[in-house]
């Protein structure tokens, strides 16, 4: 699986933290889920972090699944 990359995260003065993906937004934290992701993200990898916030973790590897004989049923 390829590392994520083009991930930026945004803390707003009111706590909020705006997720980015290339300069598109990907997602908002509030309140306890903010600080809970701060503090992960400043522990670790933080594109890996963050790509596992947005849910944006598996990219790479859906082309090829699609092609495997066992996801060809009802294809024709």
């Amino acid at each position: 699986m390829p590392h994520p990359h083009g991930f930026s995260y945004e803390q707003r003065a009111d706590g909020t933290v705006v997720l980015t993906h290339r300069g598109r937004a990907a997602g908002t934290l509030r309140g306890g889920r903010a600080e809970k992701f701060l503090a992960e993200v400043g522990s670790g990898d933080a594109q890996m972090v963050m790509a596992r916030w947005t849910g944006a973790y598996r990219f790479g590897n859906e082309r090829t699944a699609r092609s495997h004989p066992r996801n060809q049923s009802g294809r024709r």
